[in-house]
């Protein structure tokens, strides 16, 4: 197919509106170099013109570059793209493009999760910067969380209209644009700031899962949808520790959200990599572009009968106790993990540094930790491919709340070193999110498939907003208490996945169709 005027268009608009926030962010570098001599301290520092002009530039940018990503005639290629079914063969062995695509957005993933994982790691600097009080600054995560809540249900409106590809190039975008928080003299701005940054990773995971599912053959999905996010959530934290403990001491906090400017760009540039949906290249009439995807990928094309169409539009309630029980379980395994990750992990460097460890100290600790999870998701994927779906999960419950025990006999005992306390919680919660999304989808027959998945990815967010939202309105509790509390609902959960969790190991999900949710307890 020709490019034509108005696809050069499009690309030239993306091209200027990436360079617009780029230089947006830039003009925000001289307020930040000028603070060298007070440590890179702007709190109440006036901002100047410049970066007036830049925070303009990022706006005017951002939204040219969507436009340029945005496809004509949407109306259209809605309805073309209904009934179009594109799958890889069931048996279709992997290939180079295979293992390209999970490389890339592995990559993406850790670029994506270092974002709200460099929060805890500011907020010791912010405390101190902005001499406001711990609850004063939970409005920092508190808001960055909100915003994932809105990214989760935007962005998946995003990628069925832009396509899964141009919806993480947007996201890239924002990213870049949201790293002038490192220059923000205000708390006020740095929330305004987070709250934008959250509503851009918030929708990257179940992107990046959409898109390996339409892209990886059926039986090597599980553990590829696994692996991905995995390597993601581990090397995000990894990297967010370790940029703290190599830049924070010499730059102070700021220079983590100035990062966003190098990730975000790099994350531009793997676009290139990135393929689009073949579904939604047929559905915007570009065939030949879809058949070259569908060639790299082993996939092909089909339309799918008007029964099923017709139940894809319809509106099905989720019946039957098996298929209560089975939500009730893995929702309240989000929660607990939602409650951990964005509740202890995040105030945990703030602790540390409280008990006396130094921020490059407390940084690398947790760095160490992250790097003695990392070889754990390549154990989960296995796990869950090769033993069991139901049974990965409930280890790394279990696994979690080992490490909320070791937690509590830490504070109990007030010495001791956190490292294998946080690398059980970062093994065990790392585990959890690799497995709990990719589970839910392959537990639930396809009337409510979706809406299952992300109610339980909504739920992982939904545990960090209360664990936030209790400590802006002014509760304080210590570690300890805070890991004997979270024990109650991850205990609930291992109870309850083992008693409603099905395995799903070499099951065909077609078959989950025919399951009405009345099957009593679960199989083992």
């Amino acid at each position: 197919m020709k490019t034509t005027l108005s696809d050069r268009q499009a690309v030239w608009a993306f091209v200027l509106g990436c360079v617009a926030v780029t230089a947006g962010v830039c003009a925000h570098l001289p307020m930040f170099a000028m603070a060298q001599a007070m440590h890179y301290r702007l709190a109440g520092m006036p901002m100047d013109n410049l970066m007036l002009v830049g925070m303009a530039l990022i706006v005017v940018g951002t939204i040219t570059a969507g436009y340029g990503l945005l496809p004509r005639n949407l109306s259209a290629q809605r309805i073309a793209a209904a009934d179009i079914v594109v799958a890889a063969p069931e048996d279709a062995p992997l290939s180079r493009a295979h293992w390209g695509l999970m490389a890339v957005l592995v990559i993406a993933l850790v670029i994506d999760v270092m974002k709200p994982a460099s929060l805890g790691f500011t907020v010791p600097g912010m405390i101190g910067e902005y001499g406001v009080p711990k609850k004063t600054v939970s409005l920092v995560p508190f808001f960055a969380l909100a915003g994932t809540v809105t990214g989760s249900v935007l962005w998946g409106w995003i990628a069925d209209l832009y396509g899964r590809k141009a919806s993480i190039l947007l996201s890239a975008v924002m990213f870049v644009g949201t790293s002038i928080c490192g220059a923000m003299p205000s708390l006020a701005w740095n929330i305004a700031m987070c709250f934008m940054m959250g509503a851009a990773a918030g929708g990257m995971l179940p992107v990046t899962y959409a898109l390996l599912a339409e892209m990886m053959p059926n039986r090597h999905r599980g553990w590829s949808l696994v692996l991905v996010g995995g390597l993601g959530a581990v090397g995000g934290y990894f990297a967010a520790s370790g940029l703290s403990a190599l830049l924070q001491p010499i730059f102070g906090w700021r220079i983590l959200w100035l990062a966003n400017l190098p990730t975000g760009l790099t994350l531009v540039l793997l676009g290139a990599l990135i393929p689009e949906s073949a579904k939604f290249l047929l559905a915007r009439g570009r065939v030949e572009e879809a058949e070259r995807v569908m060639r790299r990928f082993g996939a092909k094309a089909h339309r799918a009968s008007a029964a099923i169409v017709a139940q894809k539009r319809g509106s099905h309630a989720l019946t039957g106790l098996h298929l209560y029980g089975k939500l009730t379980a893995l929702s309240i395994c989000a929660l607990s993990w939602g409650l951990i990750n964005f509740g202890l992990l995040l105030w945990l460097p703030a602790d540390l540094v409280a008990k006396g460890y130094s921020v490059g100290v407390s940084s690398r600790l947790l760095a160490e930790s992250a790097l003695i999870a990392f070889p754990t998701v390549f154990v989960a994927a296995l796990l869950y491919s090769r033993w069991s779906t139901k049974w990965a999960l409930a280890t790394m419950v279990a696994v979690t709340l080992a490490g909320l025990l070791l937690v509590l006999r830490l504070e109990a005992a007030g010495t001791g070193s956190p490292v294998l306390p946080v690398a059980l919680l970062i093994v065990g919660t790392n585990g959890i999110i690799a497995i709990v999304l990719p589970y839910t989808a392959e537990s639930f027959p396809l009337r409510v498939r979706g809406r299952a998945t992300g109610w339980v990815a909504a739920c992982t967010k939904g545990g960090g907003l209360l664990a936030q939202g209790l400590t802006i309105s002014g509760v304080s509790l210590s570690m300890g208490v805070s890991s004997l509390l979270v024990m109650v609902p991850t205990a609930i959960a291992l109870v309850l996945v083992a008693w409603f969790g099905r395995e799903t190991r070499g099951r065909d999900l077609r078959d989950l169709d025919a399951d009405t949710g009345q099957l009593g307890h679960a199989e083992a």
